[in-house]
C-alpha cells in the first residue's frame, strides 16, 4: 500500500502532537505547534520532557526529512492536522478558509496583478492556511504579512510558514487596534463576521455603528483599505448578505467613496452547511491616480468546484473578462 507524502506528514505531526499532548498536559493544537516548531528547529525544545518521550519523538522526527516535502504537501499534512485538532476543541470564529476557496484566491490575485513582486496583507490571518495557499500557488516574489489576535492560532500560523520557508511577518494582536506596517499592494482576507465589542476603538473608523456595536467585518475593511496603497487590490471573503444589513447603507457610500468594485464571485451554495452561512469573494480596488472603474464588474456565481465542466465554462467567462477590462 503506497502511503502519500501528504499522510507520512499528517502521521508525523498527529503522532508526535499527540505525545506531546500527554507530557505536557496540553491542548492537541498547542501540541501541534510545539511538535511543528521542534521540525523546524531541528531539536526538542522542550526541557521538561522524560528521557523516554525524547527518545520516541527523536525516533519519530528521524524517520523524515522534512525538506524533502513540498510546501503545498506540508501545508496539507499541517492543514489537515490542525483541521483534526479543532473538531476536538470547536471555537466557531475558527473555521478555516478551505482550500478550493483560497485556490480560487490564489487565481483572481494573479490575475488581477501584473506585478512579479509585492506585497500582501492577511489581517484574519487565523492559522495561516489562506495566505499561505495564495503563496505558494503564485510563482511571484511576495513579502507578507498577518496580523492576528489569538495566541494559539498565530503560533500554528507561524510554524505552519517556517515549515514551508516562507517569508511571512506575523503581528500578535488585534487588527483594529493601529498596525504599525507600510501600505500594501494587497490583501486577501476571510473576514470574521460578527459585532466587535470595542466601541471605544471602533469610534475610530467611519463604518462605526451609530448606535450599539460595529459589524467588525465592515471595520476589518476599512482597516485593510487605509492599509492598501492607491491602486492595490483587495480580495475579502464576505457573507452574501453583506449589502442588506442595517449598515449597509453606510458601507455602500464608503465603498464609493475610497474603492471601485471590480468583481463578486458568489461561491456555491453547497460549500456551506447552510444558505445563511454561504459567502462570496468580493474584489475591491482602492481608487487612486489613473484608477478606473472596469467597463463592467465581474459578476458570477460559481458553481459546485468539483463538476469540471461548468467550472471550466466559468473559468473560461472570468478569462474573457480579464481580456476585455485589463489590458
Amino acid at each position: 500500500m503506497n502511503i502519500t507524502p501528504i499522510e507520512k506528514l499528517f502521521a508525523l505531526f498527529n503522532e508526535t502532537a499527540l505525545i506531546l499532548q500527554e507530557e505536557l498536559n496540553c491542548s492537541f493544537l498547542e501540541a501541534l505547534a510545539e511538535t511543528g516548531e521542534n521540525l523546524f528547529q531541528g531539536t526538542i525544545l522542550q526541557e521538561e520532557l522524560s528521557e523516554l518521550t525524547v527518545k520516541r519523538l527523536q525516533k519519530q522526527y528521524n524517520e523524515i526529512q522534512i525538506e524533502k516535502f513540498s510546501k503545498e504537501e506540508i501545508r496539507k499534512a499541517y492543514q489537515l492536522v490542525i483541521l483534526k485538532g479543532m473538531k476536538e476543541n470547536v471555537q466557531p470564529n475558527h473555521q478555516m478558509t478551505p482550500d478550493s476557496v483560497g485556490l480560487l484566491v490564489a487565481y483572481l490575485v494573479d490575475r488581477f496583478m501584473k506585478e512579479t513582486s509585492f506585497c500582501l496583507l492577511d489581517p484574519a490571518v487565523g492559522t495561516g492556511n489562506l495566505l499561505l495557499t495564495v503563496i505558494n500557488h503564485l510563482q511571484k516574489n511576495i513579502s507578507a504579512i498577518g496580523v492576528e489576535i489569538d495566541d494559539l492560532l498565530i503560533k500554528l500560523a507561524y510554524v505552519n510558514a517556517n515549515l514551508q520557508e516562507q517569508p511571512v511577518q506575523f503581528f500578535n494582536q488585534d487588527s483594529l487596534e493601529p498596525l504599525f506596517i507600510e501600505p500594501v499592494d494587497v490583501v486577501v482576507a476571510d473576514l470574521p463576521v460578527g459585532y466587535y465589542p470595542n466601541d471605544l476603538r471602533a469610534a475610530a473608523y467611519q463604518l462605526k455603528a451609530s448606535s450599539g456595536h460595529s459589524y467588525a467585518h465592515h471595520l476589518f475593511m476599512e482597516q485593510s483599505i487605509r492599509h492598501t496603497k492607491p491602486g492595490g487590490y483587495l480580495f475579502f471573503i464576505i457573507p452574501n448578505g453583506l449589502f442588506e444589513s442595517e449598515q449597509a447603507k453606510q458601507l455602500h457610500d464608503y465603498f464609493k467613496e475610497n474603492v471601485i468594485i471590480q468583481g463578486l464571485l458568489q461561491l456555491p451554495i453547497s460549500m456551506f452547511k447552510n444558505k445563511n452561512a454561504a459567502k462570496s469573494i468580493l474584489i475591491v480596488q482602492k481608487k487612486g491616480e489613473g484608477v478606473k472603474p472596469p467597463k463592467q464588474v465581474l459578476l458570477a456565481s460559481l458553481p459546485t468546484l468539483s463538476k469540471k465542466a461548468e467550472m471550466d465554462n466559468i473559468l473560461n467567462k472570468l478569462e474573457l473578462w480579464f481580456a476585455e477590462n485589463k489590458r
